[in-house]
């Protein structure tokens, strides 16, 4: 069965005027991924079972909006990114929208990030912090809170891990707890 996907998965990410190494890191680090496989062939958390559910999300749309135009990234820049998600066998199930903004521009930096999933059948809520997203190289994992859906996921808890597997790629894990 196909899963669908929409979050908010935002980074903030300065003007494009940054060095090309901390713009790729930025457009990076806000590139959701979209390629999903379910475990299991109902997509739908069964009360009381665990489940995980693995999306590929590809970045369509990226928009900075810098607290400072032109200058150095500070607290208050925010991202807004949406992806497309796409399962295992590479169709497009859903995707993906969200925002992040930055909250310290210190020690790597740190944002937080509010991020909407939309599946069959209902959608997921993700929320979180999101460490070194200003460090150069590729963006950093991170792990999400699962706060609430709608639908099929109107109690669901749990979490999603992303990892950056190329450039404007990621793999969300998304750990769904019964």
């Amino acid at each position: 069965m196909s899963i669908h996907l929409r979050s908010h998965t935002m980074r903030p990410i300065r003007a494009a005027c940054l060095g090309t190494a901390t713009a790729l890191v930025t457009l990076l680090a806000c590139a959701p991924v979209a390629a999903a496989s379910a475990t299991g062939s109902d997509p739908s958390p069964a009360k009381g079972k665990d489940r995980v559910i693995t999306l590929i999300g590809r970045l369509a749309e990226q928009s900075r909006f810098p607290v400072n135009p032109g200058g150095a990234p500070a607290q208050g820049d925010r991202t807004v990114v949406r992806s497309l998600l796409f399962d295992e066998a590479g169709k497009q199930v859903g995707e993906t929208a969200g925002t992040c903004t930055t909250t310290r521009v210190t020690d790597g930096g740190a944002e937080v990030c509010a991020v909407t999933y939309t599946l069959p059948g209902g959608q997921l809520s993700v929320q979180g912090m999101v460490f070194g997203h200003l460090k150069p190289g590729p963006p950093p994992s991170f792990d999400n809170g699962i706060t609430g859906g709608t639908g099929e996921y109107a109690r669901a808890r749990g979490s999603v891990h992303a990892d950056t597997i190329a450039t404007g790629t990621r793999r969300f894990t998304i750990n769904l707890k019964g």
